[in-house]
């Protein structure tokens, strides 16, 4: 299976996703072949993440791996799964997916079993922001990882 995790501005939510699920699938024995993360903006282009998120993840042991880049045509070939952080990300995705693709689009709160229906961007927030932001991503992230890799 094929994941890419989406937000905004990809220097975020949608990093903090792959550093997580990239830590979380290291002890598996059947391991996606790729996984990445993008946006749905071209505001940060070639960035590395938020210098507030990288602090957060390292508190949690996580190192972000990627640099921001925008969502393409050929994702849309590429990935099997391909999770938006909120509704706003979820539409755009829908409405630029190819009618070829078969893709699967799916907000990644469809994997939580917290109350939160999507992940809250705390790019303008305090330093909270990004600890809930990963709590709600580690939650889904082990949904994820039971229902798709522990067959």
């Amino acid at each position: 299976m094929k994941i890419l995790f989406v937000c905004l501005g990809n220097i975020c939510r949608s990093p903090a996703a792959e550093a997580i699920f990239h830590k979380k699938i290291q002890d598996l024995s059947e391991q996606p072949t790729v996984y990445e993360s993008a946006a749905t903006s071209n505001h940060h282009n070639d960035e590395p993440a938020d210098e507030r998120m990288r602090a957060a993840l390292a508190g949690y042991g996580y190192e972000t791996i990627s640099r921001s880049r925008q969502v393409c045509r050929d994702d849309f070939q590429t990935f099997d799964l391909i999770l938006a952080m909120d509704q706003q990300n979820y539409r755009s995705l829908i409405r630029s997916k190819p009618e070829d693709s078969l893709s699967k689009i799916k907000l990644i709160c469809e994997y939580s079993d917290m109350e939160y229906t999507e992940v809250p961007d705390p790019y303008y927030g305090g330093s909270e922001g990004f600890d809930i932001v990963i709590k709600i991503l580690e939650n889904c992230i082990d949904r994820i990882i039971n229902e798709h890799f522990n067959q």
